[in-house]
This record gives C-alpha cells, structure tokens and sequence, in this order.
C-alpha cells in the first residue's frame, strides 16, 4: 500500500463510520405532515431518539401546505411570519446538524393552531467515555446528604423506528452495511494507487 493509501485510509474510514450512524425519520410516518395524524407528532417525537446529523423527512403535498423551521415563540403562537427556513417542495428534509430543541409547524396557520406543529430535542453528541459527575462540597445552611453516584448508562430511552423505505445505512449488531461498502471502497481505491 501506498504512503497516499495510508494516509486517506483512516479519514475515509472516519467519513463512513459517521456517516453510517446517521438516520432518516419520516415525520408522521406514513401519513406524512398533514393535520391530523394517526398519532401525534409531539407523541412521536418523544418515542425516537434524535442525534447530531439525523434527517427529518417531510412528505405532504406541494402547492397545499409547507413546513417551516420557527423559533420556540414562534411555534408556540403558530407565527408564520419570520420562519428560520421554509419548506414547500411537497419532499423535504431537513438536517439536524446540531444538538438542542427544534420546532416545525405547518406553513398554514389555521393547519398549526389545529396541531400540525412538531417540537423535538436532538440528543447532545457523548463521547465513549463520560467522566463520573463532580462532587459539590455541601454548604453549611444545608442538611448534609451521603453522596450518590449516578450511572450515565442506567436511564433509558426509546431506540428510533426505522424509516419504511430501504435506506443506504442499514444497522446490524451495531455496525452498518455501510461501513462494509466502504471497506470494499478502500480496498479497491488502494489497489488502483498501488496500479498508478
């Protein structure tokens, strides 16, 4: 293998791995975004788990409704006035490429204040490896309770339902098809450095 192999190999690798635990929700499912759902957008939000460079799919039909990205005041008072980022192609998506709460609500109003709005939390990006939590010392006015330690791992959260449509990132074991194919990439793309 080349040196130029050796050197791309790691950041290749790097590129697909987080690339492949990226995952495509289908806002509404198979209803997609109209008023009213088989299940609740909010209700649905809060059964997956979101996470940093997720994808949220919009299906609805174009010309009659949109979707628009709006701040917290805005989603609660259905203001479509001043969206972040509007949506109106009938086949959006919609990048989550930070951590923190984001609010959608339908581009007609009458549509928002009849519940055709979505709020959810994208998960803060965690490393491997958390550290324990830091003690606070117990200040002399307050009644001085024994110290707890707390498991990082011991809560529990819903795992996010697959999207219906067969997607390029298709999760087995913990691993991705994926990471497969790009194994297959480099192999082939070495072998061609190693030819010139």
């Amino acid at each position: 293998m080349t040196f130029l192999g050796l050197l791309l190999l790691p950041l290749l690798l790097s590129f697909l791995s987080s690339q492949a635990l990226a995952r495509k929700f289908d806002v509404g499912g198979r209803d997609g975004w109209v008023v009213k759902p088989y299940e609740n957008y909010n209700h649905w939000a809060q059964r997956n788990r979101f996470q940093v460079n997720d994808t949220l799919h919009f299906k609805y039909i174009e010309g009659s409704d949109s979707v628009l990205a709006v701040k917290e005041e805005d989603y609660n008072s259905c203001n479509t006035n001043s969206p972040m980022e509007k949506m109106d192609d009938g086949d959006s998506i919609f990048h989550l490429n930070n951590s923190g709460p984001f609010f959608f609500i339908s581009g007609n109003t009458q549509n928002c204040q009849n519940g055709q709005k979505l709020f959810i939390i994208v998960m803060a990006v965690r490393h491997h490896n958390p550290s324990p939590p830091t003690p606070v010392a117990p200040s002399s006015e307050a009644p001085s309770l024994p110290p707890q330690q707390i498991d990082p791992f011991s809560f529990s959260s819903p795992v996010p339902s697959p999207s219906n449509e067969p997607s390029s990132s298709t999760r087995f074991g913990g691993f991705s098809t994926s990471v497969g194919v790009g194994v297959w990439v480099i192999l082939i793309f070495t072998s061609f450095i190693e030819l010139v």
